[in-house]
């Protein structure tokens, strides 16, 4: 048997990597796709034909979750994950990223909004948000359900390929090779969109790269298929087959719960803020609108090029609690910055820095964790659970963001609208995610004594404890 294994795809580095890289690839495409409308804001709102303001962009943006916490989809996807495996869960949710990004490129073309098919339909009700918004968001909504299922099967795919080896250096590399495509879509989207501010174009170039990641991906289906049947994986030794009940046991674990509130509380302090962003860059820096992603943009490259080095270290050296406590520190300090500090672009460069190296720290350390305090068999439960959790935070914050926004504003929309030269005001919005920022300090501090308590051996190096007890 061990002659065996020693022969298998996982014991080979290249391949392992390779792997890797075909999964990364596919979700680079998902995180292009992901932020393809933040730097492209401050012209949906110009454009008075698709009839975009603040909460109709706030709750475009949290339509990415509507069907992950509404419907529970991200459970649903755990549980699809556990029973039907990496292969089939990973190329049938790319599918339904398709899908979602041609709705949002439709909804945002002359054929739709000059009364196209479902234009009529969707302007007969609710007529706050205009029907561009309406159907953008349906699209978004489907997007957003199949590019969080496909990050879950991507964690799990680390944790059976990498397992014992490199998993948290393997688990921030592939978060840093995603990241570029954040850095892609904030540096190219408005120039694609161009002068003429076409909005439509940066999406429809979205929708089409994730045909390519849906390529890659079934490249990675071949190599998986033939791990397995190189690999006999004996389940013997496992407890019983995985059951809804086990989310309730998962939510009786506290330091699983602390990682998901905290994973909650740091992500909707950055994911929602890029999206508000760019429009920040021109609102209060001054920035051209096409040139609104290239600050934020500065983020993911910061984070693709630091996340690897902290999972070596956190390989090598432990801290994972310790480290996401830091990160929350620095997540407080750069929208406390953004709230207060002066309209000077080296400010809100310096700034976009120290939360690159934010977003670096804490994901480096939280993801490699999970798999220290839930049993393998359920880590695509697991993994689900805190997507789901997170999910709620993306529902939620995007609207509070925009309707913050809007309030503490009053008039500005129309002011723009009508070509007169007015700005909002981000004071509002940055203070409610630096507020957001504290309390995931607070978790992380509950997380680091739970670990004290319990041995989950969280400060120690991935490599030394990834056989100690899981509860």
């Amino acid at each position: 048997m061990t002659e065996k294994l020693q022969q298998t795809l996982r014991k080979s580095p290249v391949a392992r990597w390779i792997a890797l890289l075909l999964v990364s690839l596919s979700l680079l495409t998902g995180y292009f796709f992901a932020d393809v409308m933040s730097p492209l804001k401050t012209m949906l709102v110009e454009n008075s034909k698709l009839g975009w303001d603040n909460e109709g962009y706030g709750w475009y943006t949290g339509a990415y979750s509507w069907f992950n916490v509404i419907f529970g989809m991200l459970i649903i996807g755990g549980i699809i994950l556990d029973k039907m495996g990496i292969r089939f869960t990973g190329t049938a949710f790319i599918i339904v990223m398709i899908a979602g990004a041609g709705l949002n490129y439709y909804a945002l073309t002359d054929g739709f909004i000059d009364h196209g098919i479902g234009y009529d339909f969707l302007n007969g009700f609710w007529t706050k948000y205009s029907p561009s918004v309406k159907m953008s968001a349906l699209g978004y909504a489907l997007f957003g359900l199949g590019v969080e299922i496909l990050g879950i099967t991507g964690s799990r795919m680390v944790v059976k390929w990498f397992k014992g080896k490199e998993m948290a250096f393997a688990m921030a590399l592939q978060v840093a090779l995603s990241r570029l495509g954040m850095f892609w879509v904030m540096y190219q989207a408005p120039r694609m969109a161009g002068d003429e501010q076409i909005v439509s174009r940066p999406v429809a170039f979205g929708a089409v790269i994730l045909v390519f990641g849906l390529a890659a991906y079934l490249l990675y289906v071949v190599m998986d298929a033939k791990l397995d049947k190189e690999e006999t994986i004996d389940l013997s030794d496992e407890e019983e087959e995985f059951r809804l009940g086990d989310v309730f046991k998962l939510l009786g674990n506290k330091a699983f719960l602390y990682i998901a509130v905290l994973c909650v509380l740091f992500y909707s302090a950055v994911f929602p803020f890029m999206k508000y962003a760019p429009d920040l860059m021109v609102n209060k820096f001054g920035v051209l609108a096409k040139e609104a992603g290239d600050i934020p943009g500065l983020l993911p490259i910061g984070s693709m090029i630091l996340t690897p080095i902290f999972g070596l270290f956190l390989d090598y050296k432990g801290k994972s609690a310790s480290i996401m406590m830091l990160g929350s520190l620095l997540l407080i300090a750069v929208h406390f910055g953004f709230a207060y500090g002066p309209a000077s672009s080296a400010l809100a460069i310096s700034l976009m820095m120290l939360l690159g190296v934010a977003f670096s720290l804490v994901p480096a350390a939280m993801w490699p964790a999970v798999p220290k305090i839930v049993k393998e068999q359920y880590l695509g439960s697991a993994y689900a659970l805190i997507f789901y959790i997170q999910n709620i935070g993306l529902w939620l914050y995007p609207m509070i963001i925009g309707s913050s926004l809007e309030s503490s504003n009053p008039g500005v929309t129309e002011q723009i609208k009508n070509g007169i030269d007015a700005h909002y005001d981000y004071t509002t919005p940055m203070l409610i995610f630096a507020i957001t920022g504290v309390l995931g300090l607070l978790f992380a501090f509950l997380l680091k004594r739970e670990d004290r308590i319990k041995g989950y051996g969280l400060e120690l190096p991935n490599k030394v404890s990834d056989d100690n007890a899981k509860g």
